[in-house]
């Protein structure tokens, strides 16, 4: 009775978590099933850029923390930003079902495990709020920087250690080596750090399927109270023009 009573909770907290999110996204819970079930024998990859996709044209996020920190809920497809979308990509892809999204994403947001009471998560002061330490994490995938191409040394920050990175001009020789599914994190320039952070944007690459071939970066393109959406561009055009000095990858088996 009370292992009933357990599962009876757990369902419906995860219930209540999609219920308080405010969903303005296309995809319905029933939707959003029916594709994941489509993509059954697909890498993870795949179905990581596929979900990522889906996403195109869905408004930045203006809440500096992130809708999802403040109103404590995993789900807030309505409007995303940089690593709210890799999270929730990832997120999808990894499981088979809505609810299972949302237990995976207890899993992997945090430096430990997320904690839900009462349909909200309580502990999201425990989240992953750094690029860098999603990478060294292991969480989103293995870290691939170096087998990429040739890479460089800069100056790290809080562990005052160097880190290794693929420079811009490197990364635009390499975008052949690039899967559908990696997540790639653009590094800051030392000097234009106004905090602490290293990676200053987080992105998903996508690799067309056609015969001319390609490669995207799905990402969301915005600021804070400025206004933005989720693109999908040429990841090269916006190397040429991105505002970092290089970039880390991160992919999953």
């Amino acid at each position: 009775m009370l292992r009933n009573a357990s599962r009876i909770h757990c369902l419906i907290c995860m219930l209540l978590l999609l219920s308080f999110s405010g969903v303005g996204f296309a995809l319905s819970d029933k939707e959003v099933l029916n594709l994941q079930n489509s993509l059954e024998g697909k890498s993870m990859g795949e179905r990581t850029a596929f979900f990522a996709e889906q996403f195109v044209g869905v408004p930045y996020d203006p809440d500096p923390l992130g809708a999802y920190v403040t109103q404590s809920v995993i789900v807030t497809d309505d409007k995303v930003d940089c690593m709210y979308l890799v999270f929730r990509a990832v997120e999808l892809a990894a499981s088979s079902t809505p609810e299972e999204a949302i237990q995976i994403a207890l899993q992997k947001r945090f430096h430990s495990k997320g904690v839900v009471c009462n349909g909200k998560v309580i502990n999201y002061a425990d989240r992953f709020t750094y690029g860098e330490d999603m990478i060294s994490s292991g969480k989103w995938g293995k870290e691939i920087t170096s087998e990429i191409g040739k890479t460089a040394l800069i100056k790290g920050t809080r562990s005052g250690e160097s880190i290794e990175i693929l420079p811009r001009d490197e990364i635009l020789k390499r975008t052949e080596m690039l899967r559908s599914g990696d997540l790639i994190f653009f590094i800051k320039a030392p000097h234009k750090r106004a905090s602490d952070e290293i990676v200053g944007h987080i992105g998903i690459i996508k690799r067309a399927e056609t015969f001319a071939g390609g490669i995207y970066l799905i990402h969301a393109n915005g600021k804070k109270g400025k206004g933005g959406a989720v693109k999908k561009i040429a990841l090269s055009d916006y190397i040429k023009r991105m505002p970092f000095i290089g970039v880390k990858i991160t992919r999953f088996p």
